[in-house]
């Protein structure tokens, strides 16, 4: 892991050295970065990081909404909206082929070298759009070089891989060279949350109403994280949401990478008090009290479907396919098997 990031505590908070931070990212590189509006960016570190953003799109009542990063909108609002009007469902979709296009192909007119960091296909069918729209513009632009990632992680550990990409570019790795490395780094970034409740989990599908029903009654939380394709899985059941909070401390103190040059990133859907609390608990550990830490509200496209009152805390750490379940064991062997020899 590499161990010479420039980020400082106080170039996450305030906007002038981030500023300083994204031009001694990315003054050297010779890589164009595109990436999508879910990762959960703080204010300020697209702009100075240099990349371009695709950003995705979500219904709401008033109709077809533009994930701007909350430029132009304010999360409590948001969510405060949702924790009023429960029946009330938002939704989102992927991004056409198209919108991928007209992307990619400024980029190709341009004619540097480019990577696109997307959101992890075990999310959403987002990345097959951008793979179709890679393989359209290979067609147009023989010669340009276009390498499309999928994170396999999601939110603002999605943001965490894209900040190092930067870097590891600034350093004079080229696009083929950081695709190569992305794809082995990304799996030792996690990512770990929990819910104030189930119910836009059920509402969107991806729990049963009756059992987001009984986790209400009988005060469950659970700690969730995801999968090697990015899909969410379930880490345990919490008695309460202070026992949910602290599982998630135990796991960043099991998986932690211990390098303090490499930023954190603790984002919520409208939870700032209990994201506050998991910095604090961050901070009292051993190594972490000057680490950066980047704090930041969860996109309405992400947060659709966990609600208000979720909070998660993500971190480079332990390589994620060392420690697989199972039934994960299986598959990769099933995948490794249908190979061509």
């Amino acid at each position: 892991m590499p161990t010479d990031s420039p980020l400082t505590s106080a170039d996450a908070q305030d906007p002038t050295d981030v500023k300083r931070v994204g031009r001694a990212y990315h003054q050297r590189r010779n890589v164009r970065f595109i990436v999508d509006s879910t990762a959960d960016y703080a204010p300020g570190v697209t702009d100075a990081l240099g990349v371009e953003v695709i950003p995705f799109t979500y219904m709401t009542p008033e109709g077809e909404q533009v994930d701007d990063l909350w430029a132009t909108s304010d999360p409590h609002e948001f969510y405060e909206a949702m924790r009023k009007n429960p029946t009330v469902h938002y939704t989102t979709s992927a991004v056409t082929p198209g919108r991928y296009y007209e992307a990619f192909e400024r980029a190709a007119l341009d004619g540097m070298p480019t990577v696109y960091i997307g959101l992890s296909g075990g999310l959403s069918s987002s990345i097959d759009s951008a793979r179709q729209a890679q393989e359209m513009i290979k067609e147009r632009y023989p010669g340009f070089e276009l390498y499309v990632l999928d994170t396999t992680c999601d939110s603002a550990a999605g943001e965490l891989l894209a900040i190092e990409m930067v870097h590891q570019a600034s350093l004079g790795l080229s696009a083929e060279g950081l695709y190569a490395w992305a794809c082995d780094a990304r799996y030792f970034v996690h990512g770990y949350f929990t819910l104030d409740s189930f119910d836009s989990l059920a509402a969107g599908g991806r729990i049963p109403p009756a059992a987001a029903n009984v986790g209400s009654k009988l005060d469950i939380k659970p700690e969730l994280s995801y999968d090697l394709t990015g899909a969410l899985t379930l880490r345990g059941m919490c008695r309460g949401r202070k026992k949910a909070l602290k599982a998630i401390i135990q796991d960043f103190r099991d998986n932690y990478a211990h390098d303090a040059s490499l930023p954190l990133a603790i984002v919520s859907t409208d939870a700032e008090k209990d994201a506050d609390w998991l910095e604090r608990e961050v901070r009292k550990e051993e190594g972490c009290e000057d680490v950066t830490i980047i704090r930041s509200q969860v996109s309405p496209i992400l947060g659709s479907h966990v609600g208000p009152g979720m909070v998660a805390l993500c971190f480079w750490g332990t390589d994620r396919r060392e420690k697989l379940s199972l039934t994960d064991r299986i598959a990769r062997k099933v995948r490794k098997g249908r190979q061509p020899s």
